[in-house]
């Protein structure tokens, strides 16, 4: 489970950082929302499962992973465009970056947050491993002024759910790494076909 929640620490992170840089944030401004990508759906979910005080604060060491990525990745651009005078990154490759870093972000935490939930009914589980994956970004997106990916992106909260319930389904019956691995695969196998043949929900506009 540590590898699995520090690589999506890591990995949303990243993309709260790559979000605030887009949207000009000042170095601060990268580290708030970097940080509250990487631990806010943990914080929510160990709340409802009654984990008091979160693990996040019992066990900084995955806060200290998000600010230390937040802060490589923005001094790092920083100093490239300062000393190179690039021009911002191509919007083709920040979205690439932004959907890689989103997508095993989202994995990970799904599957770390369902595990998280065991023994307390599959409902509960499945609750709380999507709310891990998709809660972090959610907030992200608010504070950033952005619509959550969750109303727009394809099928971005339909693969958690669909990980959360195979985690949560087959743990009983393979073992607990089995399980993680086989959601955590099933959310990169749906997120990577929703980009490619563009699958969306229905919408009326």
């Amino acid at each position: 489970m540590f590898v699995m929640d520090l690589m999506g620490t890591v990995a949303f992170a990243f993309s709260g950082a790559m979000l605030a840089i887009k949207k000009r944030m000042d170095v601060f401004g990268v580290n708030i929302l970097a940080l509250t990508t990487a631990v806010g759906g943990g914080v929510i979910r160990d709340l409802i499962i009654g984990q008091i005080p979160p693990v996040t604060f019992r066990n900084p060491v995955y806060a200290l992973a998000a600010v230390l990525t937040a802060n490589v990745v923005f001094w790092t651009l920083y100093l490239v465009r300062k000393k190179r005078k690039r021009p911002r990154l191509p919007a083709v490759y920040y979205e690439k970056l932004l959907f890689w870093m989103d997508t095993l972000g989202l994995a990970a935490f799904t599957v770390e947050g369902t595990m998280a939930g065991a023994g307390y009914g599959w409902f509960l589980m499945i609750f709380v491993g999507a709310l891990t994956g998709v809660g972090g970004g959610v907030l992200r997106d608010m504070m950033a002024g952005e619509t959550p990916s969750i109303f727009v992106k394809r099928v971005y909260a339909c693969a958690s759910l669909a990980g959360a319930a195979a985690t949560s389904f087959l743990w009983e019956w393979i073992g607990r790494e089995p399980a993680m691995v086989t959601g955590f695969v099933l959310i990169l196998i749906i997120r990577l076909l929703a980009a490619h043949f563009c699958w969306d929900l229905p919408r009326i506009l």
